[in-house]
């Protein structure tokens, strides 16, 4: 199992997670399409991605869309607006320059088909990369994401391969969409200063950076910031 790096001053984050909250507040505020918040959001991507690159930070999540967005009535604009950020991040020079892979955690299977198809590519373009790490989390739920690890311990117990009695913290980890990755530790925390569901069962004990900012407003500066924060 991938464990938590234990934190010395100085030290650069093995995983920073990221919420993207607060673009449908942005478009709001600047009374300007949703569209006009994803194209930001690809420049902010694009710009997290040379900072990950420049401090060999290996791993970054992003949340992108909670689970339950389909029912706000702005649903159509974010899918297409997420549709076409990663289609452009997956040509990105950038990216292929660095053999950044693309991954997608949640159930982005279950969202319109012009957006899966986006992901897909994605994955695809990206499938053969594997010296940084860039997630994404689509359609996600932190609490979802305990319970189908659970679900799935239940069936392997159900079916003999796994003794009840052996079960663990790593038995979870093992199990869950993020079982790949180092738990993150740091969290940049754009929008609400509320605590985020972002890699719910992974985050304990991370450092959480609250912004203060929407997330189409985060830029290098706040990126930077956060960095600093943790590394004190």
């Amino acid at each position: 199992m991938f464990e938590r790096i234990k934190r010395k001053k100085g030290m650069m984050p093995k995983h920073v997670a990221i919420t993207a909250d607060g673009m449908l507040e942005w478009s709001q505020k600047n009374d300007t399409p949703a569209e006009d918040a994803f194209r930001r959001s690809l420049l902010i991507i694009k710009s997290t991605i040379k900072s990950q690159i420049k401090n060999n930070i290996p791993i970054t999540t992003c949340s992108m869309l909670h689970k339950g967005h389909e029912k706000d009535d702005k649903f159509a604009e974010m899918v297409d607006g997420l549709s076409n950020l990663f289609r452009s991040l997956s040509k990105d020079r950038i990216l292929h320059g660095n053999q950044v892979k693309l991954s997608f955690l949640g159930k982005w299977y279950d969202l319109p088909a012009r957006l899966v198809d986006a992901v897909k590519e994605a994955i695809e373009e990206t499938k053969e990369y594997d010296r940084f790490f860039l997630n994404f989390c689509l359609n996600y739920h932190g609490q979802e994401e305990i319970v189908d690890a659970c679900r799935l311990i239940a069936r392997q117990v159900s079916a003999e391969k796994i003794d009840p009695g052996s079960l663990s913290a790593s038995t979870i980890k093992e199990n869950l969409y993020s079982s790949y990755f180092l738990p993150p530790d740091l969290i940049i925390k754009n929008g609400k200063e509320i605590i985020p569901d972002i890699l719910l069962w992974d985050h304990a004990g991370a450092c959480i950076h609250f912004t203060g900012k929407l997330f189409p407003e985060f830029g290098k500066e706040d990126l930077d910031n956060a960095l600093k924060y943790f590394k004190r």
